[in-house]
């Protein structure tokens, strides 16, 4: 009996321990809060991530990609972006190969890393509870959803942007801590190396920076900032020679349709653009009311933010100038030159979500409203995202032309774009070919050295073709790859052509024909 309850003291006195062991594992367990939202956040990016083809400007990346270091940088300066996305793909290629799955993995992975960021930013700038809220939003968004699924710089560049936002808020926190300077300097530097619309992160930082100044923080006159400002500076000029001679030949990239080619903005541009980031839709055809409600609604919701933000170190200042300050200055440029582009400024919609998660932290029932509100509006963008016909992709009739190839066809295209995504999924000998009929007033059309030229102008005088009736003699059955929609591209044909067959996806159709005048035998299908 005596001993029995001395074993049942001595359990008693456990308990204690027990406990705080168990508070100790509970502890290290909620530290991993975050690790679900980026698990969510990774399988949306990473689902139905092969099912859409590669279209063009998939194609232009990883044309530029083959280059040797030294060619891809020359090519990369007559592009429209700048080298770093494609120095890093080219790595990433020799890596781990050129699949359809892989190659967008490269944007799927920064697209996660970016939420991780979102959310760490907002743990920093509020709650926990904010932070979660914002990695739900972040992880949801459509926009960054469909942009971590393409083979090009967007993803990556959310990488850059948010980091460098992150490292300025622990400066701005701790301004006598260099370090965050340094790592700042880093990331803005890389991102000027992905996008030129990192100038518009700088415009950002630097409005902040005279917010704070309004409220008796003088950051933006200190010494190291400006100091981290000019090393941004010196690590780009090696850039600069690129990017003056680019400005000096924009009228080229007009005519070769690389910018320019956006619709003149209006007045529904904003809220179909805010439609587009939300629901992966431009929104036009919804009810009126509707279409002009929700993206007022939610910049109303920015704007009372921004009002009752009285925290020392205005976030809510910080996320409204990171959302609407690119966003507006964009909106007014286009009225001169159109550059209003969703995916340009995906990035800077990672700020809404982010600001709308603090004014939701901050409800009750109308936050609770809110939020599930815009997860609905997601979700419906994400179907949106993921509705995609396999039957209907533009992989379909090159697969179709891939079967029945027989050597010494001719493949001719009747696009710069059709032909950029050609090149991922051909599997001929063919030396494909580019249709450049001249205008009718004898002006070539053949594309400059610049955008999406230079990665075919080396080898013009083997892929241009500006007449049909300029195909090598005795040339026997020639593939025509156009768009399926009236006009026909090529008409008209020259006598003798005789189509066998055809075959429609992606909204492009490739079509077989046999040349019935070659005068030495007549080809298989002719009369």
């Amino acid at each position: 009996m005596r001993r029995s309850v001395v074993e049942q003291n001595e359990k008693i006195a456990a308990l204690p321990a027990l406990n705080r062991l168990g508070w100790e594992r509970a502890g290290w367990i909620s530290q991993l809060w975050w690790v679900p939202l980026l698990a969510l956040a990774m399988a949306l990016r990473f689902y139905n991530l092969t099912a859409s083809a590669i279209w063009g400007d998939e194609g232009s990346s990883l044309l530029l990609s083959e280059y040797a270091v030294d060619d891809l940088w020359f090519h990369a300066a007559h592009d429209v972006h700048p080298p770093l996305y494609f120095f890093l793909l080219r790595g990433w290629i020799e890596l781990f190969g050129d699949s359809i799955g892989s190659i967008r993995a490269m944007s799927a992975i920064p697209g996660a890393i970016a939420v991780g960021l979102g959310i760490w930013l907002t743990r920093q700038l509020s709650t926990r509870r904010a932070a979660v809220l914002a990695g739900v939003l972040l992880a949801l968004l459509p926009t960054a959803v469909r942009y971590s699924q393409e083979v090009r710089m967007y993803s990556l560049l959310g990488v850059w942007l948010l980091g460098a936002t992150l490292a300025l808020v622990y400066w701005v926190r701790q301004p006598e801590r260099t370090r965050y300077l340094v790592a700042y300097g880093l990331l803005m530097t890389a991102g000027f190396y992905t996008h030129y619309f990192t100038a518009l992160c700088v415009l950002v930082h630097w409005a902040y920076l005279g917010v704070l100044g309004t409220c008796g923080q003088r950051l933006i006159a200190r010494r190291a900032w400006w100091a981290t400002n000019v090393a941004i500076v010196l690590a780009y000029l090696p850039w600069l020679p690129g990017l003056l001679d680019l400005v000096q030949h924009v009228d080229q990239l007009k005519v070769g349709g690389d910018i320019g080619w956006e619709d003149p903005v209006n007045a529904l541009s904003v809220p179909s653009m805010v439609w587009q980031f939300m629901l992966q839709d431009e929104g036009l055809a919804l009810w009126r009311p509707l279409f002009w409600g929700f993206p007022l609604l939610l910049i109303a919701l920015v704007g009372v933010s921004v009002w009752r933000d009285r925290q020392p170190y205005r976030p809510a200042s910080l996320l409204a100038l990171f959302f609407l300050l690119p966003l507006l200055l964009v909106y007014a440029v286009s009225f001169i030159s159109p550059v209003f582009i969703e995916r340009y400024l995906t990035v800077y919609a990672l700020g809404l979500s982010i600001l709308l998660a603090l004014l939701i932290d901050r409800g009750s029932w109308w936050g609770a409203a809110l939020f599930v509100l815009l997860v609905g509006v997601e979700l419906v963008g994400l179907k949106n995202n993921f509705t995609v016909d396999e039957q209907d992709q533009f992989n379909v009739p090159v697969e179709f032309v891939n079967r029945n190839y027989q050597e010494d066809d001719r493949i001719v295209l009747s696009d710069m774009m059709w032909y950029l995504s050609y090149v991922y999924y051909d599997q001929t000998d063919a030396q494909l070919q580019l249709y450049t009929p001249p205008k009718p007033d004898g002006t070539p059309t053949r594309p400059n050295a610049y955008g999406f030229g230079t990665l075919v102008d080396q080898d013009g005088g083997r892929i241009y073709l500006d007449h049909l009736s300029s195909l090598p003699a005795g040339t026997r059955r020639v593939w025509l790859i156009s768009s399926n929609e009236a006009p026909d591209e090529f008409a008209p044909l020259p006598n003798g052509w005789r189509e066998l067959s055809r075959q429609d996806g992606g909204g492009a159709r490739a079509r077989l024909f046999v040349l019935c005048n070659v005068p030495s035998m007549l080809p298989e299908g002719c009369p």
